[in-house]
């Protein structure tokens, strides 16, 4: 990796000693749940590991984004797909740093740095998806107030959120410069309400959930940006990096699901001999281990452009596309070589796989990802 130096090799220790003690025990009892418990994320904060590339003045740990990149990747290493550490520190906390007055960032960063409050972003809708110029919700703005209306779904850490990001028509006769980003502060909203836990088929434990805002009064002050408007010019601008966070864990999953299958070739044996002593696993392992190597590498040069400031949508897009398409063809492949064992949720295998399916639809579906490919070429 091209971006490394010791600093972050010396980060990556931390990383992963929080991870394998926190993360990896609980995996069974959070998917029961359908969320982490909710001190994961005081604890996190106790010990430097949330807003890693927002400033210290705001109480994060002054770094980049390739910390967040490696806490993403020792996430994955442990088995994680449960903690909503992307959304709420590589996504929540910077709308908040890039478009926040000096006021609202000195009130809101800390508390996200320490785990106080967990961040969440609503954006997609039950009956709107990638198509965010044609969201329902609305910020409607009376006096020094704004009330929002409407309904979300699919919202990561939705159940445990103190502090949600919504995308809302604070012009409802317009499309995309009729979109706003409003703050809401959960505690005490009055008409907030949070709904169910979705039940997916994958990432089990991940609260992923429904949100309704009926009537929800906020200060006007909560408007992210100078003036309304703004919203989908913002959202656009951060969506490179939510699409490379996820480029970073569809690699990292990718890494972890090819190690675990080959150790498993090599003490499974079938006709006498390791299933690894086989000509069809080896040219199948071969392949894999070549994907991620490809990906890996297509992956650190778009680390590498985004920690320039030079990563454009474009080039996001491509990675998101190749990687979580990659994954989802190699974690099928080493389910194959698992035979029946496979297909039994007690073997990690099959929660990647699961998992595997939905990084081709989050933060912009691969269709979304060719569209705004082509319109370059």
């Amino acid at each position: 990796m091209t971006w490394l130096d010791d600093d972050l090799t010396a980060f990556r220790e931390l990383a992963r000693s929080f991870c394998e003690k926190e993360l990896t025990p609980n995996q069974e009892r959070w998917a029961e749940a359908k969320q982490v418990d909710r001190e994961l994320w005081t604890k996190a904060g106790e010990v430097g590991l949330l807003n890693l590339s927002v400033p210290e003045e705001y109480g994060g740990g002054g770094g980049t984004f390739a910390h967040e990149a490696i806490l993403l990747q020792e996430q994955a290493r442990a088995g994680d797909d449960a903690w909503g550490v992307a959304v709420h520190s590589g996504i929540v906390a910077h709308y908040v740093l890039a478009y926040g007055t000096e006021a609202q960032k000195q009130r809101w960063l800390p508390k996200l740095a320490s785990g106080e409050l967990v961040g969440a972003i609503a954006m997609t809708e039950p009956g709107t998806g990638s198509d965010l110029q044609s969201i329902k919700t609305k910020a409607i703005r009376t006096g020094d107030t704004y009330v929002v209306n409407g309904s979300k779904t699919f919202i990561t850490n939705g159940a445990q959120a103190g502090l949600i990001i919504v995308a809302a028509k604070t012009n409802p006769e317009e499309k995309a410069s009729g979109v706003s980003l409003v703050v809401v502060e959960t505690e005490g909203a009055e008409g907030f309400r949070r709904g169910r836990v979705l039940d997916k088929i994958g990432m089990k434990g991940q609260d992923t959930s429904e949100l309704y805002f009926d009537n929800v009064t906020i200060p006007a002050g909560n408007l992210l940006g100078e003036a309304e408007g703004q919203g989908f010019i913002q959202l656009m601008q951060q969506l490179p990096q939510e699409r490379l966070v996820i480029g970073v864990t569809a690699v990292a999953a990718m890494e972890l699901a090819v190690r675990q299958t080959i150790q498993y070739t090599k003490e499974r044996t079938a006709f006498g001999r390791p299933l690894f002593g086989f000509q069809n696993t080896k040219f199948v392992l071969a392949d894999a281990a070549t994907e991620v190597a490809v990906s890996k590498a297509f992956l650190d040069q778009a680390i590498t452009r985004h920690l320039k400031g030079e990563l454009d949508v474009n080039g996001a897009a491509m990675v998101k596309m190749w990687t979580t398409e990659r994954l989802g063809k190699v974690v099928d492949d080493c389910l194959q070589l698992f035979g029946g064992y496979g297909y039994m949720n007690e073997y990690p295998i099959a929660k990647a796989w699961t998992a595997a399916r939905v990084q081709r639809i989050f933060g912009g579906t691969t269709e979304i990802m060719k569209e705004i490919i082509a319109r370059t070429l």
